[in-house]
């Protein structure tokens, strides 16, 4: 799709046929096509149809109301910011008494519909016509074009000095594969950084599984998590130097330090184990939650934290553990034949075992369900087998 075969889905035959695909399930496409290039051109039906389907992949992370009001493209769905981690990022800034921000490298639009959410000025940045022609109907249709300014440019030629604040997101993909080298974005780390340092106030958005010495010293880094999975970390430039963050959404929950991460005690496993967020993980603060639950470490190189009480915390799962054993399926299907574990669920770290693999030798069966950890404890496989903490059990 170009700019000009967008630009008429915005006429009233565009409008007239995304509402007529609105509700398509896939399997019905085919008929529904053949129906309506009866009556419109067959590059519009087309066009429309591509829509129906990135709006519905786009519910998942723009929520149903946004996206079936909102357009896209198949790079645009897979690379936009998810709107909790967007709205998250959007208060950070308002919070810091941010008014303006430059969104450089912004997509179609859905980092500008956030900030422009929370009270803030956008200019929204890219070199793509069709990206920007994107952004603008979004910008339209959710009624903040008001805020969103949108324009098609290099970002080095951005006058950055009106701003209050400037967000960067690199593209993180070429040639349809991700790419690890943060020198390798486009635009590179290095120039993204330099960006973050001429304003007063900055956010660079990098992979999850950026190297921490590859953080500049000026910067905070925070890792995000939505819903137990990581999505994004950020570099944040202006606030809180040499700080490591994790953000736990929805709750909003946060834990951060600053200096040298500390080393968490290694100790034999207690009664029961927590494992850590992802976003907690990434940050290096697990030894900072097994402090809190007055716990350690079950190896040295494993982020599972044991303790002999349980403890809430937002920033770990619980679990009470039954059986800690050496490592051997046979071993595991006869303990849940005994006790008649039908419903299995395994996990694993530091283990080379896959969990298909695993359900398929031992062949669960039977009306109770049980946790199955596949790690190392003091260095050697093992499996420790348990049950969820529930929230009385938690308390106790």
């Amino acid at each position: 799709m170009d700019v000009d075969g967008f630009g008429e889905l915005l006429l009233p035959a565009g409008q007239e046929l995304l509402d007529e695909v609105r509700e398509l399930a896939p399997g019905e496409e085919l008929a529904a096509a053949t129906r309506l290039r009866r009556t419109y051109d067959a590059r519009l039906v087309s066009a429309a149809l591509t829509q129906g389907r990135l709006r519905q992949r786009a519910a998942a992370k723009f929520g149903a109301a946004d996206a079936r009001r909102m357009y896209f493209t198949p790079d645009g769905v897979e690379q936009a910011t998810r709107t909790t981690v967007a709205a998250h990022r959007a208060e950070r800034f308002r919070a810091l008494g941010v008014r303006s921000v430059a969104d450089l490298c912004g997509g179609i639009g859905g980092d500008a519909v956030a900030l422009a959410r929370a009270g803030i000025g956008v200019l929204a940045v890219d070199r793509s016509p069709l990206t920007c022609a994107v952004a603008r109907a979004n910008a339209e249709a959710l009624g903040l074009a008001d805020r969103i300014e949108v324009r098609c440019a290099d970002v080095a030629d951005v006058v950055l000095d009106p701003y209050d604040a400037v967000f960067v997101d690199p593209a993180r993909r070429s040639g349809g594969n991700r790419t690890f080298d943060p020198e390798a974005y486009s635009p590179p780390l290095s120039w993204a950084v330099a960006a973050a340092r001429r304003v007063r106030y900055a956010a660079v958005k990098v992979a999850p599984g950026i190297p921490h010495d590859a953080v500049p010293g000026d910067a905070e880094a925070e890792w995000v998590s939505d819903s137990g999975d990581v999505k994004e970390a950020a570099l944040w430039f202006g606030t809180a130097p040499g700080t490591v963050r994790a953000t736990l959404l929805p709750s909003g929950a946060q834990l951060a330090a600053a200096g040298a991460p500390p080393q968490a005690p290694v100790r034999a496993p207690g009664r029961f184990l927590y494992e850590p967020d992802g976003a907690v993980i990434r940050a290096h603060l697990v030894a900072e939650v097994a402090r809190a639950l007055d716990g350690g470490l079950i190896d040295p190189t494993i982020a599972y934290v044991t303790a002999d009480a349980p403890h809430p915390t937002p920033y770990a799962t619980g679990y009470e553990i039954s059986d800690v054993l050496p490592f051997g399926l046979k071993r595991l299907k006869a303990l849940l034949r005994e006790r008649e574990v039908g419903t299995l669920t395994v996990k694993k770290r530091g283990s080379a075992v896959e969990p298909e693999e695993v359900r398929r030798r031992v062949k669960p069966r039977g009306p109770h369900a049980a946790t199955v950890f596949l790690t190392r404890v003091a260095g050697a496989p093992s499996m420790l087998i348990g049950a969820p903490l529930g929230p009385r059990s938690a308390q106790t």
